[in-house]
C-alpha cells in the first residue's frame, strides 16, 4: 500500500518513459558513451550587451547570448522593469509582461505614424498568412471587428442626436 493520492495506474501515459529500453527520448538522451551523466561542456564566452537587458530575480547571470535588438524603452520598458522585479513563479510576472507587449504594440504604431509612415497593420498581423491557411478565422475576425465598429460609431451617433 502506497501513500499516493492517486492511483498512478489509472492515469494515462503515467511512467511512459520508465522502461529504459523503450525510452522515446533515446537519440538526444543517448548518454552510455559519455563521461558523466550530465553535460560536460564549457560554458561560452558571455556576450557584452550595450543596452539594458532584464533579469529575472531568479537567476544570478544572464544567459551566454542576449537579445540587444529592442531594448526596453517608453511606458511598455517601464512596466517591463517592474515586471523583472517580480518572481516568474508570480503570475503579475506575465501578465505585466503580456501587457508591455500590447502597449508596444501601440508605441509602434504611433512612432511610424510620427516618422511619416502608416503602418500596414493587416500585413502585420499577418492576414495573407491567415487567408492562406484559416480563411474562416479571418472572416470570424472581420465579422466581429466590423460588428464592433458598427455598435461604437451607433453608439456615438445615438448620443450626438441625444443631444
Amino acid at each position: 500500500m502506497t501513500n499516493a493520492l492517486v492511483d498512478l495506474a489509472t492515469v494515462p501515459g503515467w511512467g511512459v518513459d520508465a522502461d529504459v529500453r523503450n525510452n522515446p527520448t533515446w537519440p538526444i538522451r543517448h548518454r552510455e558513451d559519455l563521461r558523466t551523466l550530465g553535460l560536460d561542456w564549457d560554458r561560452p564566452a558571455q556576450q557584452s550587451p550595450d543596452v539594458e537587458i532584464l533579469q529575472s530575480i531568479e537567476h544570478d547571470r544572464l544567459p551566454a547570448v542576449v537579445g540587444t535588438s529592442t531594448p526596453p524603452s517608453g511606458l511598455s520598458g517601464m512596466i517591463r522593469r517592474y515586471a523583472f522585479r517580480r518572481s516568474e513563479s508570480d503570475w503579475w510576472h506575465w501578465l505585466l509582461l503580456m501587457g508591455a507587449d500590447r502597449i508596444n504594440v501601440v508605441e509602434g504604431v504611433v512612432e511610424d505614424l510620427g516618422h511619416g509612415r502608416i503602418p500596414n497593420i493587416p500585413a502585420e498581423m499577418g492576414a495573407r498568412a491567415e487567408w492562406a491557411h484559416n480563411k474562416r478565422g479571418l472572416a470570424t475576425k472581420a465579422a466581429v471587428i466590423a460588428g464592433a465598429t458598427l455598435a461604437i460609431l451607433a453608439v456615438l451617433r445615438f448620443r450626438r442626436n441625444d443631444r
